[in-house]
């Protein structure tokens, strides 16, 4: 797709026009020359997405595609995480990073480069395969900003370090890299900076949020126990499936009248599998939960209370002490994303200065989770920042707030970026927050 050939409103030209009018800026120029290769990888790794974990392709080409940009890679950090450095004298450190990895979801639309890929996940069953969250789109701009910048050194000094991340979806690849050595084996940043894409903004904008950006993710599994039997005779029985009901309503009142009302949290019960048959009581309910806080002591407040609910309720209903409910957390969960305000402003003044303070949208926290959080988890609290990147055509939000229609969201089939526009600006935008960084 061609920006030029973009339908835009008022605001979305005068956006574009401080990218393509200044033929005089020499990173213009650069990204212009830069666009068609770039879009033509972003068509490639949207069409060739990959799971989790399993990123063994998108991972190599990342490190072909900067390797051959200047940078010294290592790969294989962490599973399939590569590290780029590039270094150009004294100076300060810079970390960027981009996700690699796809969504179990089947595509649907009707461009091109639509992914028709298909494979195994790790319970072995057959899943389709998409970039719904827009991680091809940060890979394009990731790898545009280190081609940038690589071409530019006159114009800076310092340290690079372009990381690719795998497993963001499964909230373990940052984990991973860490553990593997990232602050250890190679230079250890001052800032750390990120993009996502954003599914409601429109491109030429960027969603900024100061502080709790993102919320802590817990992935929580219950298993509710009974005593099964006929369903004629629920007397005979210890009936988990009404147990279990009583469980998922119960616990929808731990952010009603357990918190301040104004604590950000969510407990979504996302999967509840039990029973065979009609009129057969089962032994036990599976439950699965996803929760998300924003600060560690709620956090800590809300899992005691999901287990005290579980127990008491399991008492209540006259269970022996071996069949309370079990409750267990799966995984090292995702901490609370915290932008440094600081280094917000910051970066948020160089693109206001360079796209105009329109350009600049405050944004919610959202409860969404994010691994990058992970990266300031260090004993120093290395200061990050991750900004959204509006990547939805000016008319399309405009007709979603005119009608009422709802925007594809993020993890969405139907999610597409709009290519040129959004590797046009988030290339830029990457370009000159780090450039801004190593300068001072």
């Amino acid at each position: 797709m061609n920006v030029h050939h973009l339908r835009l409103k008022p605001l979305a030209l005068a956006l574009l026009a401080t990218v393509s009018l200044h033929a005089a800026d020499p990173i213009d120029t650069f990204i212009e020359g830069q666009r068609p290769s770039l879009i033509q990888l972003y068509e490639h790794l949207h069409a060739n997405p990959e799971l989790s974990f399993h990123e063994e392709q998108t991972s190599a080409r990342m490190a072909q595609e900067i390797r051959a940009a200047g940078f010294e890679v290592t790969e294989k950090v962490g599973g399939f995480g590569v590290v780029a450095v590039l270094q150009n004298g004294p100076g300060r450190t810079v970390l960027v990073r981009t996700d690699l990895d796809g969504l179990p979801v089947r595509e649907i639309g009707s461009v091109p480069y639509i992914s028709k890929t298909t494979t195994k996940d790790d319970a072995g069953n057959d899943v389709s395969v998409m970039h719904a969250c827009g991680h091809d789109m940060h890979m394009t701009c990731w790898l545009g900003a280190a081609r940038a910048l690589a071409a530019s050194k006159d114009k800076w000094q310092g340290t690079l370090v372009f990381i690719a991340q795998p497993a963001e979806e499964r909230g373990m690849g940052a984990l991973a890299m860490i553990k593997d050595g990232l602050f250890e084996r190679f230079p250890k940043p001052d800032v750390c900076l990120a993009l996502h894409c954003d599914a409601g903004l429109t491109v030429g904008t960027f969603g900024v949020t100061s502080g709790p950006a993102t919320a802590s993710t817990d992935t929580v599994d219950i298993v509710v126990k009974g005593v099964g039997g006929h369903g004629a005779m629920p007397d005979t029985t210890k009936a988990p499936i009404v147990l279990a009901s009583q469980i998922v309503l119960a616990l929808q009142t731990i952010d009603s009248r357990e918190l301040p009302p104004v604590e950000p949290v969510v407990i979504t019960v996302g999967k509840f599998n039990g029973g065979t048959k009609h009129n057969i009581i089962p032994d036990k309910v599976e439950l699965g939960l996803t929760v998300r806080t924003t600060s560690a002591a709620t956090r800590e407040k809300v899992l005691a209370s999901i287990k005290r609910i579980c127990r008491g309720l399991g008492i209540a209903a006259g269970l022996p002490e071996n069949l309370l409910p079990e409750i267990t957390l799966s995984g090292p969960g995702t901490p609370s994303l915290f932008n440094d305000p600081t280094l917000t402003a910051r970066v948020s003044q160089v693109w206001a200065d360079a796209f105009g303070k329109a350009s600049i949208i405050e944004r919610k926290t959202t409860m969404a989770g994010e691994d990058f959080s992970r990266y300031t988890m260090t004993p120093d609290k290395i200061p990050v920042f991750l900004a959204w990147l509006g990547t939805v055509a000016p008319e399309k939000v405009e007709k979603a707030k005119t009608t009422g229609e709802i925007l594809p969201s993020l993890h969405s089939p139907f999610y597409r970026p709009e290519a040129a526009p959004s590797i046009t600006f988030g290339v830029k935008a990457m370009t000159l927050a780090v450039m801004s960084e190593l300068r001072r």
